[in-house]
């Protein structure tokens, strides 16, 4: 009986171990830090390397310019739609998230991003060199 339950304890274990990261396949409400309104929907998928992308699958302001202007390489002058916004994203444990970028699509730069998840809330910073030196933005869990 032991050797069962000691088995079941380590394949328990494994199974945990291999567990997809809580943000993969969720989908978040992203809120404009300056108008407290809501922008868009990004949806986070988890890397073979097991960091986290995050890419917008619908924009939700209709007077929100609805291509990449700002924006170098691929995504220049497309449509936001499809947009990878979030690369590079690691758990770092528990619920927080570090060595990620973030790409502002207003103004075409990427800055550094870490974040918290907290329920319905992730909580994320994006920066240039040190964290003190950002904003902050909390996403809302989209139902």
């Amino acid at each position: 009986m032991k050797k069962v339950l000691l088995t079941l304890g380590l394949f328990g274990a494994v199974m945990c171990a291999h567990a997809a990261d809580p943000l993969n396949g969720t989908v978040w409400k992203t809120i404009d830090d300056e108008t407290k309104q809501p922008k868009a929907l990004v949806m986070f998928t988890e890397q073979k390397n097991g960091t986290l992308s995050a890419s917008i699958q619908k924009i939700l302001t209709p007077d929100e310019e609805q291509v990449c202007t700002h924006c170098d390489g691929p995504y220049k002058n497309k449509s936001l739609k499809g947009v990878t916004i979030v690369h590079g994203l690691k758990n770092v444990g528990g619920n927080k998230y570090e060595n990620g970028s973030i790409l502002d699509p207003k103004n075409g730069k990427t800055y550094s991003l870490k974040g918290e998840l907290a329920g319905n809330q992730l909580k994320l910073r994006g920066y240039i060199g040190i964290a003190a030196l950002g904003r902050n933005q909390t996403w809302i869990r989209a139902k």
